[in-house]
């Protein structure tokens, strides 16, 4: 029998609104209770879940018997005490969305929760599971006879609205190397399968959110960078990272390559930000350009519509959920530790420090 997983939702934003769409496509499992301060935000969790209770705390949520796995998607920095709060009062399976903290001084908090619960934390990285990307980390030891460089570029719209802003701020976010792109430093420590040793970045705010204010404040969340990572096996990596690039066919494009070949990805944004005088918007594609007479052979690799209607993220929302479900039924191990998504937010602040010093840190 499939154990049935009914699930509490802390933070019912843009974010906790696609987890609900794609939790309502895995088999035996639903939503049963959300905890959302925002009533906007309840409202538009209501229109998702006939019959959903809303509790009034974590506490509140907790305590409904009912509910037997839990998903943070507040605000990046909250996520810690909402994690310690779990582990205090009733740990269950967690999956905490990125980036798991948002201060150096957190990652202590986090490895004495690592160390102490009793159950599975899996940190939400839903770009590992973006098709195309999967497809590039499953082909690309064989494609490129092992990554000895890996380029990973995002040009993309800016920062969407939040709640209350949040997201303009640094003092919140972590940053924009943090907020937005641990996903990419995950991706590189799990293609190359190394750890970092050095990193070295330029970033700031060129165009973006320059002339809005909150609070009397002026945001101060970057729009661009170019960071380098070096890793422990000798590899290196690299992002480039745009947020005033709007309509660009694809929104990622991974590339990897070796003493054998190249392969790469490429990803196309969200379809309802695709300008419609375009056409129809670009299918996510596979490219791989092994070192023979054969040339570059290209596929297409198309997302069910089912998926691109449920989220943002061609699709990978639902299959980080569909594994999630399986390891938390099976008693399994995360895809990605809370190890892991530390490791991603320290490279993160780490290039936030080389940018602002003009120095390499090394790690």
């Amino acid at each position: 029998m499939t154990t049935p997983l009914r699930y509490g939702i802390i933070g019912c934003g843009m974010m906790g609104q696609e987890h609900i769409r794609n939790i309502a496509l895995i088999d035996e499992a639903e939503v049963v209770a959300v905890y959302e301060p925002d009533p906007s935000m309840r409202a538009e969790a209501a229109g998702l879940v006939p019959g959903l209770r809303f509790a009034d705390s974590i506490a509140d949520l907790l305590a409904m018997e009912e509910v037997t796995a839990l998903l943070i998607a507040s605000p990046n920095y909250l996520h810690v005490d909402q994690l310690e709060e779990i582990a205090r009062t009733r740990p269950l399976p967690v999956l905490v969305e990125k980036p798991l903290f948002t201060d150096p001084d957190d990652a202590r908090r986090i490895a004495r929760i690592e160390a102490d619960y009793p159950h599975l934390i899996w940190v939400a990285m839903e770009y590992r599971y973006m098709p195309p990307i999967a497809a590039l980390l499953d082909q690309a030891e064989a494609a490129t006879g092992g990554i000895r460089m890996l380029t990973i570029r995002e040009h993309r719209f800016p920062f969407l609205e939040k709640v209350g802003d949040w997201n303009r701020f640094n003092s919140k976010t972590g940053g924009t190397l943090v907020e937005k792109c641990c996903h990419f430093f995950d991706l590189m420590r799990l293609a190359l399968g190394s750890d970092p040793v050095r990193v070295m970045a330029s970033g700031g705010q060129a165009v973006n959110h320059l002339d809005e204010r909150y609070g009397g404040q002026t945001p101060d969340i970057w729009d661009n960078a170019y960071v380098i990572v070096d890793f422990e096996n000798g590899a290196r990596a690299m992002l480039e990272l745009c947020m005033f690039a709007e309509g660009s066919c694809y929104q990622e494009e991974i590339s990897a390559v070796g003493p054998t070949g190249k392969i790469e990805a490429l990803a196309p944004g969200p379809g309802r930000f695709w300008p419609a005088h375009l056409g129809a918007p670009p299918v996510p594609k596979l490219i791989i350009s092994p070192r023979d007479p054969k040339g570059p052979r290209e596929l297409e690799i198309p997302v069910d519509p089912d998926l691109l209607e449920a989220g943002d993220h061609n699709g990978s929302t639902f299959y980080q959920h569909r594994f999630f479900a399986e390891a938390v039924r099976s008693g399994g191990h995360p895809h990605v530790s809370l190890s892991d998504g530390a490791w991603a937010v320290r490279i993160g602040l780490a290039a936030q420090e080389s940018a602002l010093t003009g120095r390499a840190v090394l790690l």
